[in-house]
């Protein structure tokens, strides 16, 4: 893209970074040190990227949106050097009221757990225009710096929620887009109460909708069943904390809201095909689970 350094800028308790990704920073951005972040990453084609338990390669530009409670590891660096803008909650969230653009938007809580949009020639041009008018507003202390960097961050939230809706909802930005609203106030309730929330109903309660109503409106969106998605959401986190914690079994089941360990073991095994310790064995042996 352009000569690179790091940049940080750290005011109080805000944080935000810009770091470049290529096959030299491939160990760095890889290291828990980014892991308290949330992190956007413009990687050009042929870049190969796996987000918790999915695997993507790029065929061409793509930004992926990867939220602190994520897990993501580049296996493969294209020849073009990527960037990697990572911040923390302080530096945006709390600034941020319009619920779309937020931490909690579509890019980074969405129902299809797909944390990604490609760009075509004409909006690579634009995101990367606003990337490089991060590297130089780094470059300079100017007064207001904080607040501009804010700026540029919130330019590239709303494009690609724009074109994530597009892309993965076939909703084109032309008013007021009810389903979308819809969408997004659903997956943000799943990913606030999963835990503890296990059933349609549940939902549709909070939501003042009868559960028929809430399966209508995720079908008509070519969505899955609400039952799937709460489950899903249940053995994503389950699988996370297999592989990345040394807990039991039976405190996974506890930790996600089942007091019957075994009726989680059952769950796990009918989603994903396996029991949760053969899952965890093969998973450290190698073998990828999708």
């Amino acid at each position: 893209m352009i000569e690179f350094q790091q940049y940080l800028l750290e005011s109080f308790y805000k944080k935000m970074g810009l770091h470049r990704v290529s096959s030299g920073d491939q160990e760095e951005v890889n290291s828990e040190k980014y892991k308290s972040y949330i992190k956007i990453l413009y990687l050009p084609e042929d870049y190969t990227l796996t987000v918790d338990f999915r695997q993507y390669t790029t065929e061409v530009p793509t930004v992926f949106f990867i939220n602190s409670n994520q897990h993501f590891h580049i296996e493969n660096t294209g020849e073009e050097p990527g960037l990697m803008i990572y911040y923390n909650r302080d530096f945006y969230c709390i600034q941020i009221h319009d619920a779309e653009v937020a931490c909690d938007g579509l890019l980074f809580n969405n129902l299809s757990n797909m944390p990604m949009i490609t760009l075509n020639a004409t909006e690579a041009i634009v995101i990367k225009h606003i990337l490089k008018a991060i590297q130089d507003e780094f470059k300079v202390k100017q007064a207001q710096q904080e607040e501009m960097l804010r700026v540029y961050l919130k330019q590239i939230i709303i494009l690609s929620t724009r074109l994530w809706s597009v892309q993965h909802l076939d909703k084109v930005n032309d008013g007021v887009d009810h389903d979308t609203a819809f969408y997004r106030q659903f997956s943000l309730l799943v990913e606030n109460h999963y835990k503890e929330k296990h059933t349609v109903a549940d939902y549709a309660d909070i939501m003042g909708i009868a559960p028929k109503t809430l399966t209508h409106r995720l079908k008509k969106m070519n969505m899955s069943q609400p039952n799937e998605v709460i489950k899903d959401r249940i053995i994503l986190e389950a699988k996370r904390l297999l592989i990345h914690t040394i807990m039991s079994a039976k405190q996974i089941a506890y930790q996600l809201g089942y007091d019957d360990p075994a009726y989680f073991n059952r769950l796990f095994s009918l989603k994903v095909g396996d029991t949760p310790s053969n899952f965890r064995k093969k998973y450290i042996k190698g073998k990828m689970y999708n």
